[in-house]
């Protein structure tokens, strides 16, 4: 038997690493096996593939990335760079970025800590990360006085919820003479919608509810955000394109981003063959069950990844608030900045495309 095709995989020979290395270079040149060499596949997935011009690029984010800053640091620079073009986020993480674009202070300090302590002297600890009580009550304040406005008081997707309230956060950043603190007001300055598949399952759902009892404030369509996410897939790959899509961790916003496919074949019954790039940075295992949506290739099966393209998906194992921030400043370093797409501006003509299709199908009894 030939050993030629096992052994044609470039050598593992690295320099060694010098001062005042780069993290590009250092992926490139140190990480060469194991979970380390998934991440460098992973990063020359995402520039080589997923940033090509025509691949529409979806972002998810589970767990508590922006309370640890990585909003600032990752997200936001990401999409201002053109490399999000739509995000699906739990919306704990969304409501604890606000934090930052009112300007309201959260600390570093220890995950060793008496807890009743903090709650005697109203800390609130979120692992290592350390914040006064009121910074939950200011916020909350300021998403109830928003919500009032008459622009709010009607049915829309969380999509509409989220730009809006990124509209209201930009000038308050303006105001304050801030500026790329808040994942909301950058989306909105860049046209990017923000979809939370579980609204009600956070502190902005929460006060939702609170103003829910008054008659007053959004009323949150979630069958239109199912069929808005589908509609930019299928707006993807039916221009010509590709759809990608990145995944920090796991949960429902990873289950809502994959869903997009068999809403489109499954339930719509229009053509199509699944997302034709996946990267995701998790630690959960698939063989307990904890692997939302678990690998790439038990994702085919369900029509969610296109099989033939079932080389271009990578799982990298590990903390997201390590791998994020290496992966974006490989993607930053490796790739120009593309055009921002601005599919938040496009919703209504994707959504009536795919409303189109549908229905020249004949629809579904």
């Amino acid at each position: 038997m030939s050993k030629s095709k096992w052994l044609s995989g470039p050598r593992i020979n690295p320099e060694p690493i010098a001062k005042g290395v780069g993290a590009a270079d250092l992926i490139d040149g140190a990480f060469l096996a194991y979970n380390a060499g998934r991440l460098q596949k992973a990063a020359r997935l995402y520039v080589e593939k997923m940033l090509a011009p025509e691949t529409f690029v979806g972002l998810t984010l589970t767990g508590a990335l922006t309370p640890a800053g990585l909003g600032g640091s990752v997200i936001i620079p990401l999409i201002r760079a053109g490399f999000v073009d739509w995000i699906v986020s739990t919306g704990a993480n969304l409501y604890h970025d606000a934090h930052f674009g009112l300007g309201l202070a959260l600390h570093r300090g220890s995950h060793d800590v008496d807890d009743r302590i903090l709650r005697a002297e109203g800390v609130v600890r979120i692992y290592d990360i350390l914040f006064d009580y009121t910074v939950l009550l200011k916020t909350d304040a300021y998403f109830r006085r928003v919500m009032h406005e008459a622009e709010f008081q009607k049915d829309m997707s969380t999509a509409e919820l989220h730009f809006l309230l990124g509209k209201y956060l930009a000038a308050r950043e303006d105001e304050l003479g801030m500026k790329d603190t808040c994942v909301l007001a950058t989306a909105y300055r860049c046209g990017v919608p923000c979809y939370t598949s579980s609204p009600g399952d956070s502190s902005i759902g929460m006060n939702i509810a609170e103003l829910w009892l008054k008659d007053r404030g959004p009323r949150l369509d979630v069958s239109r955000d199912v069929n808005e996410t589908a509609a930019i897939v299928y707006e993807a790959k039916k221009s010509g394109g590709a759809s990608g899509v990145l995944i920090f961790g796991g949960g429902s916003p990873k289950n809502f981003i994959l869903q997009t496919e068999p809403q489109i074949q499954e339930v719509l019954g229009l053509d199509e063959a699944g997302h034709d790039y996946f990267v995701q940075v998790t630690d959960a295992r698939p063989d307990t069950g904890g692997l939302s949506g678990a690998t790439p290739g038990e994702a085919v099966s369900w029509g969610k990844v296109d099989p033939e393209k079932l080389p271009g998906t990578v799982v990298v194992y590990g903390d997201t608030t390590i791998i994020a921030p290496l992966l974006a400043a490989y993607a930053l370093t490796r790739h120009e900045p593309r055009t921002l797409r601005r599919l938040y501006d496009r919703r209504e003509a994707m959504l009536d495309r795919l409303r189109s299709d549908f229905a020249a199908k004949g629809g579904r009894d």
